[in-house]
């Protein structure tokens, strides 16, 4: 039999089980009084003047629109919901109870003490109940919020958090491998330097055996 796809429920959701975080609820909302464009790209001439160079030559005329058009896609995840990228589910499954992990996503954020860029890749693993959502969705939700300005701690909480709250599976396993520019270009200068963030929850956090055999999976054992 096919599989039948089913809209989370949210109003059951956050009712009968619990409710959802603020992050997993809704995209945030905008600051009030937004920067118009314009205001945000006479910001960027300011920065390229401070940097030391003249805004006014040919070369850097358009940077400041570029900058800009380039902030609303690198920062696209502030429009965004996770809750509506996870809500549409495979409410049938047969008799599957085992593990379901998506490894090596790629992403690409921004440190939100610096905004400069980290990137790396994530490996997500959750124990379903009764619905599963479509793979891609675990790889668009964490872009949701690695596009955002992020800490990796953060970034790997959320997205373990989102997935606990709208499938309340058995348990949730989520690791960050990623390179900071912040501490590889500048500061330190320690290029090729990596830092790894797990957050579990369910029978990951509470079984042994299963955060071993999580980490297994990962490696591809």
């Amino acid at each position: 039999m096919d599989a039948v796809l089913k809209p989370f429920d949210k109003a059951s959701n956050t009712s009968e089980k619990r409710a959802l975080s603020d992050h997993v609820r809704a995209a945030p909302k905008p600051v009030e009084q937004r920067p118009s464009r314009a205001e945000a790209e006479a910001a960027v001439r300011v920065l390229i003047a401070y940097a030391g160079d003249d805004p006014a030559r040919e070369g850097l005329l358009d940077t400041p629109k570029r900058v800009v058009g380039a902030y609303e896609e690198v920062f696209g995840g502030y429009r965004e919901s996770p809750a509506e990228l996870l809500e549409r589910t495979f409410g049938e499954i047969g008799s599957y109870d085992d593990v379901v992990l998506v490894k090596d996503i790629t992403f690409n954020s921004h440190c939100e003490h610096h905004m400069m860029p980290f990137k790396g890749v994530a490996h997500i693993a959750y124990s379903p109940i009764d619905r599963v959502v479509g793979l891609s969705k675990l790889a668009r939700l964490v872009d949701v919020y690695a596009h955002r300005l992020q800490t990796q701690e953060h970034l790997t909480s959320q997205v373990a958090t989102a997935i606990d709250e709208i499938l309340a599976p058995r348990g949730v396993a989520v690791m960050l491998h990623a390179e900071h520019m912040c501490m590889s270009v500048r500061g330190v200068t320690k290029p090729g330097a990596s830092t790894v963030t797990t957050h579990f929850t369910g029978i990951f956090r509470d079984r042994s055996e299963e955060q071993s055999r999580f980490f297994s999976m990962v490696r591809g054992g």
